[in-house]
């Protein structure tokens, strides 16, 4: 279980950044990059995930636009460079005779339907990547959901253990004033019935009983 509490600092935020860029780049998905941040600085996954999406994305905008960029160019370019090494999936029926075919030869496949078929692919690699991106923003949601109810079971906890202080305090406060009031009227009962008289000099003294 990794279990670090410690504050991000700026080496580790660069070293966030850019693996996630460099997984972008490469086609791969934010979820690997945060794993393999996490191994790094001994994080969770969600941690780097919600340290990216709150603080450092926002630092590199023009990068990510950039690695989405080269990823979309070098998946086309990899698509164009395997379309054209296949062979023709057509092949023109053996003749018979030695006179030429009336039938018109087949067209190639055309640019505009190379150009088609990569937008398709490429529409549907972007989506595939966004889902793995939902995928993992909704599982650093939910951890961060269930460490927010943790926190506010021990913010109940300690109001408890408050209230049980405060109570605690206001009793022994409530022991001390009758304490005290009681030492009082013992004096003045003292006082009230102690006897004096008035010696040569005009002072009083008390009389013993």
């Amino acid at each position: 279980m990794k279990v670090r509490q410690d504050a991000w600092s700026h080496e580790d935020d660069v070293l966030l950044a850019e693996t996630v860029i460099k997984h972008i780049c490469e086609g791969s998905t934010q979820l690997q990059a945060f794993e393999e941040v996490g191994d790094e600085l001994n994080r969770t996954s969600a941690a780097c995930g919600f340290r990216w999406n709150a603080v450092v994305r926002q630092r590199y905008v023009r990068q990510i636009a950039e690695a989405k960029k080269e990823r979309k160019e070098r998946k086309r370019a990899m698509s164009y460079s395997y379309f054209t090494q296949r062979k023709p999936v057509w092949s023109p029926p053996p003749t018979i005779n030695v006179q030429p075919s009336l039938q018109p030869a087949p067209k190639e496949m055309s640019l505009d339907s190379v150009i088609h078929y990569l937008q398709n692919l490429s529409l549907e690699s972007d989506s595939s990547s966004l889902e793995e991106e939902n995928a993992a923003l909704i599982k650093t949601n939910l951890e961060l959901i269930n460490r927010n109810r943790e926190l506010e079971g021990e913010i109940q906890k300690l109001k408890q253990d408050s209230s049980i202080i405060e109570e605690d305090y206001q009793s022994l406060i409530q022991i001390m004033n009758r304490a005290r009031r009681m030492a009082i009227l013992e004096d003045e009962e003292a006082l009230s019935s102690a006897s004096f008289k008035m010696d040569k000099n005009g002072n009083l003294e008390k009389l013993a009983k």
